[in-house]
């Protein structure tokens, strides 16, 4: 038998990873897989992989939930020096409605602000970086043999350039980084590294509600750092109980992506234990066309070696985060060949005239906002990617469904609230006056910064494996922050006047599939596909009632015969010029929307023989951005400059974006 190059580097991988399981194993970990009772083993709407009660409020036409999926807390390096305080126990209890404290001190050591959610969140994944952990517990515990250490000592001291010295091995070119050799000298790098790993996944169990009331469910998680060059190529994993792995890798064990799913597929998914995992990708609006590209295996592969790969990328990432406090992902105009589409110029973060990375990646440069930017920086073309992949492999590595979160340094998970926006990066980022780029200790103004957005699932009940499942099968969207009801289905069957029917999503789920899923077979040569979407808007809370909406939108995305990738926007509900609009000093909108927008849609140009797919993207009515709240605070003629600068955006439209749902033809 013949093994060329890749497939050997693959298979060592994987002999790591199995290794690295059984020289870091313990006593505890890896768990046996539970003995589950009889109502759970025989439950047919979820399938448990952890003893729980049953969900008193649980549905076979799924549930309405709301998290965030991307936070972080006092143990993540960067916080940590930007004078973050916030343990994970009570960033879980915040996200439970509870109130934090925030910097800035006073001078005598006080707090000055409190923060609380307007709306408890339902789920939260803390994904504090796995890069560091050890260093950050060996330099900030007393008794630790490395606390005395000139590195550590620096750390405390915090800043910006102590920062970039403790973290520059994640920004440079090494293919083999490691660990800081000044700690790991005189202390244990690899324990240290698994206590913190240990009191991450225990913190999450602490604040999980396993009684049938199932008011919050919290994810084991974590960060994988890596910004080779600096270019983004971070990843969430999130795992579906507390089966997990005794340390999970971090870019310091494996530095490439096919490394980190090698690892975990073998220590986790392979684990027969329960172990369960997913990556989702995140920023790759900094990535500089490296974090989704036409695919390079690194050696020749064979047809069916590709298809291997990229089905293995699937399993491991089935969703992507399109919104969060560093930018919206969906999509960007002034790429040559793509269409331009208004609506794309909402929460950029980067410049309008921008070098176009073409069909090679940038060399790097995107955590700092320089370097080309790629049409693969944004989703939309992705998935417009993965049916080209599609046509030439027979798999499709970018399915992938959408999620939103924060990427919160303040241990704030789902603080996204415009009218109320703290800040998301410690001292950093504190005060109205550095927050309008007055004060800039960052790579970018703070000004082209956001609150983040929200993770919307669609599950049977609010538990981790009827979540999970979810994720799976991509039944998620992402709101820039409101909490926006959308339902989106897609069948061939579906009566024209399914929106005046009670039954909108009985029909939905009986007749079709939902976001994320998969047309089924056609039923005849002249059908074409029917998509019903409906969405109702946030209401709000007391003294911030929700706005209005303006539009619903279905996008749709296909490569043509000739193989070109291809794109179409329809606007099937509401009204994009129905002159509403906002009072800029007051933030009081003026004109109307709607409540509730439904429509019910036939593709008239669809073609049986091209991939496609369809995804719903429903716009508010205009709103005053955290920028204009903040501006509203000083005096007219005290007010800092990005406030009269008109690229700064001080007016924005919220919006909702779902998974997509994909037709492809028969091969």
């Amino acid at each position: 038998m013949v093994i060329n190059r890749a497939r050997m580097i693959l298979l060592v991988l994987l002999l790591v990873a199995t290794l690295s399981v059984i020289a870091c194993g313990s006593e505890e970990w890896p768990r046996t897989k539970p003995d589950l009772p009889p109502e759970l083993e025989s439950d047919t709407l979820v399938t448990y992989t952890e003893v729980r009660e049953l969900c008193d409020c649980r549905s076979e036409y799924r549930n309405l939930y709301f998290g965030d999926l991307h936070a972080h807390t006092i143990l993540s390096y960067d916080a940590y020096i930007w004078k973050t305080s916030t343990t994970p126990a009570q960033a879980y209890e915040f996200a439970k409605g509870g109130q934090l404290a925030l910097t800035p001190l006073d001078s005598n050591g006080s707090d000055t602000r409190y923060v609380r959610l307007s709306r408890p969140l339902d789920f939260v994944a803390l994904t504090d970086h796995q890069e560091f952990l050890a260093e950050y517990y060996l330099c900030t515990d007393k008794g630790s043999a490395a606390y005395d250490t000139p590195i550590c000592q620096k750390y405390r001291e915090g800043g910006a350039v102590n920062l970039l010295e403790f973290a520059l091995i994640l920004l440079n070119l090494n293919t083999s980084p490691s660990h800081n050799e000044e700690l790991c000298t005189v202390a244990n790098c690899t324990q240290a590294a698994q206590e913190m790993w240990h009191t991450i996944v225990e913190n999450a169990e602490n604040a999980y509600d396993r009684s049938s009331a199932c008011t919050f469910t919290a994810f084991p998680a974590y960060e994988y750092t890596r910004n080779t060059n600096t270019s983004d190529r971070n990843r969430n994993v999130i795992f579906r109980n507390s089966q997990v792995p005794v340390l999970p890798p971090s870019f310091m064990e494996q530095w490439t992506e096919q490394g980190l799913w090698a690892e975990l597929n073998a220590t986790c998914l392979q684990a027969e234990n329960g172990c369960d995992c997913i990556a989702i990708p995140h920023n790759s609006n900094w990535a500089n066309g490296n974090k989704f590209t036409p695919l390079d295996y690194g050696e020749p592969l064979s047809l069916e070696e590709q298809r291997e790969a990229a089905a293995l990328r699937a399993r491991m990432e089935p969703l992507v985060e399109i919104q969060q406090h560093k930018g919206e992902m969906e999509c960007k105009n002034g790429f040559e060949g793509v269409p331009d589409d208004p609506d794309c110029d909402f929460e950029e973060i980067r410049e309008a005239d921008f070098p176009d990375c073409g069909d090679t990646p940038g060399e790097g440069g995107g955590v700092a906002g320089l370097g080309c930017l790629s049409r693969y920086d944004y989703i939309r073309n992705v998935l417009k990617l993965g049916l080209s992949e599609w046509v030439r492999t027979g798999v499709n590595p970018y399915k992938l469904g959408i999620v939103g979160g924060t990427d919160d340094h303040n241990g704030i998970p789902g603080k996204v609230e415009e009218y109320d926006y703290p800040g998301h990066m410690g001292i950093n980022d504190d005060t109205a006056e550095e927050r309008l780029g007055e004060v800039r200790t960052f790579p970018l103004p703070y000004e082209l910064y956001n609150p983040g957005g929200l993770t919307a699932v669609w599950a049977v009940e609010n538990s981790r494996d009827a979540l999970f499942e979810a994720f799976q099968r991509r039944e998620t969207y992402s709101t820039s922050g409101p909490r926006i009801t959308v339902r989106f289905f897609g069948g061939w069957e579906y009566p024209a006047d399914m929106c005046e029917d009670d039954d909108f999503v009985v029909i939905g789920y009986e007749r079709g599939v939902p976001m994320g899923g998969d047309l089924p077979v056609r039923p005849d040569a002249t059908s074409a596909p029917t998509f019903a979407v409906m969405a109702i808007k946030d209401p709000g809370v007391e003294g911030h009632p929700g706005a209005d909406l303006q539009q619903i939108q279905i996008i749709k995305g296909w490569v043509d015969a000739d193989g070109n990738e291809m794109e179409e926007i329809i606007v099937v509900a509401g009204n994009p010029e129905n002159g509403a609009s906002v009072d800029t000093e007051t933030c009081e909108r003026i004109g109307e929307g709607w409540e509730t927008l439904c429509a019910v849609w036939t593709d008239p140009d669809f073609d049986p023989d091209v991939p496609a797919f369809y995804y719903v993207r429903v716009i508010e009515n205009p709103s005053c951005s955290w920028r204009q709240y903040d501006c509203n605070t000083f005096p007219e003629g005290e007010r800092p400059e990005s406030c009269s600068d008109p690229t700064i955006a001080k007016i924005i439209q919220e919006r909702a974006i779902t998974s997509p749902i994909w037709y492809e033809p028969d091969m």
